[in-house]
C-alpha cells in the first residue's frame, strides 16, 4: 500500500516577472525580474498580453514601461534561459519581443523611463516606446556582436532615428555609451536624477493623457505609414482618409469640440468619440 504525505500548508512565493500600476488613465509595466531583468520566452508573452491589454482598453491613454530596482532597465534577451532551452527565434508572444516593439496597432503614446543600464534588446525595448527619459547613470549598448548574434529591430530602427555612421559604429562594435552621448544623438528626451525620474515620467504621462487621444492615434498611424512612403504618397492617404485613425478623427466629435473650445476661448474637454 502506498502511502503519501500530507501536503505541506507553506505558502510558496512565486515573484512575477511584471508589475502593473493604473492610475486613471495611465499604466505604469515595471519589468521587475532580478538580477537584470533579462527577458526569457514567457516573460515576452506575458509583455505582450499586458501591453496588448492597454493598446485595447478605451479607458487607458498612456503607459509608463521601466525596470524594478535602480542598476537595471533591461538587457535584453536572458542568455541562461538561452542556456536553458529557450530559442532566439521561439514564440515571443504578442507584439514579438518585449510585447511592444512588433505589437500592431499601438496608436496610444508609450514612455520609457530607463532607470539603469540598457543594452541589447533592453535598448530594443527603449526604441519602442515614443519618448525616453533617463536616469543621469543609465548606460547603453548592443552588445549582440560579441555574442555572435544580431540586433535585429535596432539594426532596423538605429539608423533611422540617429546619423548612420554613428549607428554603425554601436551596431558593429558593440561599445558602451553614457547618457548624455544617448541625449547627444537624440535617442533621450531627458535626462534626471535617478530619484526624479519616475516623478518625471508620471508628470509627462499625466500631460498626455489630459491630451486629445483620437489626435494621438492618428499621429502614431501617420508616422507609420509614411516611414517609407513619398511625401506626396503620405499626404494622399492622410487627406483621402485612407488612415483608419485619421478618417475617425476628421468625424470625431473631438474634433469638432477642439474647434468650439478654440474659438470659446476655454480648455477641451476630449472624449475619445
Amino acid at each position: 500500500m502506498l502511502c503519501c504525505a500530507a501536503p505541506s500548508k507553506r505558502k510558496l512565493h512565486v515573484r512575477l516577472p511584471l508589475k502593473t500600476h493604473r492610475d486613471g488613465a495611465i499604466l505604469q509595466v515595471t519589468l521587475d525580474r532580478p538580477k537584470a531583468n533579462a527577458i526569457d520566452l514567457q516573460t515576452s508573452r506575458q509583455m505582450g498580453e499586458v501591453f496588448a491589454g492597454f493598446r485595447d482598453d478605451p479607458d487607458l491613454r498612456v503607459a509608463i514601461i521601466t525596470g524594478g530596482g535602480d542598476k537595471f532597465f533591461c538587457p535584453g534577451w536572458d542568455l541562461k534561459a538561452a542556456a536553458d532551452g529557450d530559442a532566439v527565434d521561439g514564440d515571443y508572444g504578442i507584439g514579438g519581443f518585449g510585447g511592444l516593439q512588433e505589437l500592431r496597432g499601438m496608436n496610444k503614446p508609450v514612455i520609457a523611463a530607463v532607470n539603469g543600464i540598457a543594452c541589447g534588446g533592453g535598448l530594443e525595448l527603449a526604441l519602442s516606446a515614443d519618448m525616453i527619459l533617463a536616469a543621469d547613470h543609465a548606460t547603453f549598448a548592443l552588445p549582440e556582436i560579441r555574442s555572435g548574434t544580431v540586433a535585429d529591430a535596432a539594426s532596423v530602427k538605429l539608423p533611422k532615428r540617429i546619423p548612420y555612421h554613428i549607428a554603425m559604429e554601436l551596431l558593429l562594435t558593440g561599445r558602451w555609451f553614457d547618457v548624455q552621448e544617448a541625449k547627444g544623438w537624440g535617442l533621450v528626451n531627458e535626462i534626471l536624477p535617478a530619484d526624479q525620474l519616475m516623478d518625471r515620467a508620471w508628470e509627462l504621462a499625466r500631460l498626455l493623457a489630459s491630451g486629445p487621444p483620437l489626435v494621438y492615434a492618428a499621429i502614431k498611424e501617420i508616422v507609420r505609414d509614411a516611414e517609407d512612403a513619398k511625401f506626396q504618397d503620405a499626404m494622399n492617404r492622410i487627406t483621402k482618409r485612407q488612415l483608419p485613425t485619421v478618417d475617425l478623427l476628421y468625424s470625431s466629435e473631438d474634433q469638432m469640440e477642439g474647434a468650439r473650445a478654440f474659438a470659446e476661448k476655454r480648455d477641451p474637454v476630449w472624449k475619445g468619440k
